[in-house]
């Protein structure tokens, strides 16, 4: 007998994902003030703890101001929101946000050699250490994998995992939050991106080329390598975005 898995539901989380695209999709503008608690559970058909719980969530978020004794205010979320939402942004149901997927495509344009340049600024300061030496042989292997991978689709998922050792290296904890959120955002289009990103996870010398910098010690030209690898497809998919 084939068993199928329980889905457990979260009542507040259902109740937080439906005010959430509700905000993000602007039905509930900045400014505007949401119901009482009261209200939303006679609405929505859930418990006032529920609600609350899902208020609570919202305003850690970002997306909503919940004062006591007071109406909660929906919030601007480019002003108040993080990295968090962007995922959320980009995917419209099926539909990709053109301005969302531009933004996105800009920031790992000019993040990428930044971060390369701090990995090898780092790994010049720090040549010796286990966790540098370490980081360094992950590097190495991830380009050899990549180069021995003939899959479009699992050669990006190996050069995420290239970027991740960089990062690994250029230990910076903001670059890597943000990497974080623009990795989340990037993974569910890769199969739709595959045909213009194989030009760039198949230029395995460009990859190459990028790790030896780092291990070198050797920070502009770390970066220039980076942005020689990072530029052609970016600006192949910006091109397309603005045909769109």
């Amino acid at each position: 007998m084939a068993w199928t898995p329980v889905v457990k539901r979260s009542v507040a989380g259902d109740v937080f994902e439906q005010i959430t695209a509700e905000v993000l999709s602007g039905e509930l503008a900045a400014g505007s003030t949401l119901p009482s608690e009261r209200q939303l559970a006679e609405a929505l058909g859930v418990s006032r703890p529920a609600v609350r719980e899902a208020l609570q969530r919202l305003s850690a978020a970002g997306l909503v101001s919940v004062r006591q004794g007071e109406a909660t205010t929906v919030l601007d979320y480019r002003r108040s929101a993080g990295l968090e939402v962007l995922p959320r942004l980009l995917l419209r149901g099926a539909t990709i946000d053109v301005a969302v997927a531009r933004s996105v495509l800009e920031a790992r344009l000019h993040n990428g050699p930044k971060i390369a340049e701090l990995a090898a600024a780092r790994v010049g300061a720090r040549p010796d250490r286990r966790d540098v030496t370490e980081a360094l042989r992950a590097l190495d292997a991830t380009t050899e994998r990549l180069a021995a991978s003939a899959d479009p689709l699992d050669q990006q998922l190996v050069a995420l995992e290239f970027w991740d050792h960089i990062l690994d290296l250029a230990d910076s904890i903001a670059f890597r939050l943000m990497y974080s959120m623009l990795r989340a955002a990037y993974e569910p289009a890769l199969a739709a991106l595959a045909p213009v990103m194989s030009a760039e996870v198949g230029n395995i010398d460009a990859y190459r080329d990028l790790a030896a910098a780092i291990g070198a010690g050797e920070p502009q030209r770390a970066a220039d390598r980076a942005r020689a690898l990072l530029t052609p497809a970016t600006t192949t998919l910006l091109h397309a975005l603005d045909q769109a």
